[in-house]
């Protein structure tokens, strides 16, 4: 039976459905702000900027993080700054002790032959390690990378699964090196590919030694005993405050790039620019990039040298007392990104053993200053007030 519709009806069930959805949307919006409360604030997404660049990225040399990020992960040829990887090989082997510095170096006929930035090598000369290098890392020079890659494994594509081996370990996945100096291919051949990202990645890692640090800002060094004189291609060097590196690279197919590295404020950045049109071009993009990721930062007090106790207690063993109270013994001043602030957290590192008597102002841990798990800085932490040992009886209690 067909039912009939009472008169007002149907304007009074309309009138329910829409305080229904009304009510609902106002309960979803709470619960999305809700929502929002409860999760942490994410981290903000790396500054893209336009220049005249073909990829670019800014990194924290400390803690990794991207500032700036333009086609970082596109693949390109990289030109000379494959010789930091030549140069990270040799340190590390000179550091674990498998290489002398002083270990001469005879040059072969292939390494003579090298074109390119060159320190005009002759086959059957010798030369220390460590003259190589500085005429690899300031210079640029093809025929030391190849010398050097031959007498460290042999040959040079020997040598180059090495520094892929090491790239992978590195997470350098956008990255394949098929030479040791970054010239570009032969007819037959295949180029060195890599990203800015990478490129960021293993100066970072290159860094970390202060030989590489110390080649990469110096502008000139005699060579072959004065007779020849190693030019650094970095013009920067010398001109932007605190800049140290770390390799240029240009040919035609590759462009103007550069890994750059430079300290301002206690902080150190990396930039990476490909694909320059000109050398002035290079330069003047990675001041403007270094600057901007500088500006990003701030001074952060995370604690004071004021002498009051810390909010956290060191456990004792036979003393007075059973927890001391503890202070910093010096401020603590960390650079953060001016919008992770709120983010920097402080952990305590306090011994585990500590027995009494303890003098105030003996050092018992360290209280370290951590930004997603990566520490920006620490500073000693000490015991606020002499604590006694204690009696029998306070032993007993405990």
């Amino acid at each position: 039976m067909m039912q009939m519709e009472l008169p007002g009806r149907g304007r009074r069930d309309h009138r329910n459905r829409r305080r229904n959805l009304a009510s609902l949307i106002a309960v979803a919006a709470v619960a999305f702000a809700l929502l929002a409360v409860a999760l942490p604030a994410a981290q903000a997404a790396p500054a893209v900027l336009e220049g005249d660049f073909a990829s670019a990225i800014v990194i924290d040399a400390e803690t990794g993080m991207t500032l700036v990020a333009v086609n970082e992960r596109a693949r390109r040829q990289p030109a000379s700054m494959v010789k930091m990887m030549t140069e990270l090989i040799v340190l590390e082997r000179v550091h674990k002790g498998d290489l002398d510095m002083a270990e001469m170096v005879r040059v072969s006929a292939r390494a003579s032959r090298i074109g390119g930035s060159q320190v005009y090598l002759a086959h059957g000369e010798e030369f220390p390690v460590e003259e190589l290098l500085h005429a690899l890392a300031i210079h640029s020079a093809n025929d030391a990378a190849q010398a050097l890659a031959e007498h460290v494994a042999g040959s040079s594509e020997a040598f180059v699964d090495l520094m892929n081996l090491r790239a992978k370990e590195l997470g350098m996945a956008d990255t394949v090196f098929r030479t040791v100096h970054g010239l570009p291919p032969a007819r037959d051949q295949e180029p060195d590919l890599t990203s800015a990202l990478d490129m960021a990645i293993l100066g970072r890692e290159l860094i970390r030694y202060p030989e590489a640090v110390e080649w990469a800002s110096t502008q000139t060094m005699p060579f072959r005993d004065g007779k020849f004189t190693l030019y650094n291609p970095n013009k920067l060097v010398g001109r932007y405050r605190g800049l140290d590196g770390i390799k240029t690279g240009y040919t035609v197919p590759a462009g103007f790039c550069v890994t750059a590295s430079a300290v301002q404020m206690g902080k150190r950045l990396i930039s990476v620019v490909m694909g320059c049109s000109t050398d002035k071009a290079r330069a003047n993009e990675t001041t403007r990039l270094l600057s901007y990721g500088f500006n990003l930062y701030t001074q952060l007090p995370v604690l004071a040298a004021d002498g009051q106790p810390l909010d956290t207690l060191l456990a004792v063993k036979g003393g007075k007392l059973k927890e001391a109270p503890v202070t910093a013994a010096a401020a603590l001043v960390v650079s953060v990104p001016r919008d992770r602030t709120g983010d920097v957290v402080v952990e305590y590192r306090l011994s585990a053993a500590a027995e009494a008597p303890l003098a105030a102002g003996t050092e018992v841990g360290r209280a370290v200053a951590l930004l997603d798990g990566i520490e920006l800085g620490s500073v000693a932490v000490v015991v606020a007030q002499d604590v006694v040992k204690g009696n029998w009886l306070d032993r007993l209690f405990r």
